[in-house]
């Protein structure tokens, strides 16, 4: 697998402060796509265990508050033998006390459960250690800059493990209350 980046302290692809890695390669081709030079597989750099160790590390401090893989496509099949120990990493270190979000245009009900889970050998494993699954293809069209974390209103942010646990009748990720309120002066 190849990556075309490595962001710290990224806000703009979940909630909170977190590490994000952009990989390679993407059959979608969605008009508009903001990263159209990760469509091709080969771009970037290769993705090795020194980037894992890196983003590991970067993980590290109380303020980030988890990992995002997004691209490219990361639920590519060519994608998914680099992205599961990279995730099986994640939750070994910190356990639960990291959010993992992944970025897919494949529908997390038609094309996950309804064909991958059943027919790729890591997809399965790679839904047990995801908290939020943002799925669906960006349609330009239908770009919205008020949709939380989202480029179009037609991406769903998907609680993977409740929807597992309940038979993959779909929950919904919904954006929290700012934790901290200002007084009025």
């Amino acid at each position: 697998m190849n990556y075309a980046d490595i962001k710290l302290n990224d806000a703009a692809n979940g909630p909170g402060v977190r590490i994000s890695l952009f990989v390679s390669g993407c059959r979608h081709r969605c008009k508009g796509c903001f990263n159209e030079e990760a469509w091709d597989f080969s771009y970037g750099s290769p993705y090795t265990e020194k980037e894992t160790d890196y983003i590991i590390e970067q993980l590290a401090p109380d303020y980030i508050g988890g990992l995002t893989i997004l691209g490219g496509e990361p639920m590519e099949p060519e994608n998914q033998p680099g992205i599961l120990p990279l995730l099986r990493k994640v939750r070994e270190v910190y356990g639960n006390k990291k959010s993992i979000w992944i970025y897919t245009g494949y529908l997390f009900d038609r094309d996950i459960l309804g064909t991958m889970v059943n027919e790729l050998p890591y997809t399965k494993e790679i839904l047990s250690y995801a908290d939020v699954m943002m799925d669906g293809p960006f349609i330009e069209e239908r770009k919205d800059l008020d949709a939380y974390f989202r480029g179009s209103d037609n991406q769903r942010a998907i609680l993977v493990r409740e929807t597992l646990a309940d038979g993959g009748t779909l929950h919904f990720w919904q954006p929290q209350k700012p934790k901290y309120v200002y007084p009025a002066t």
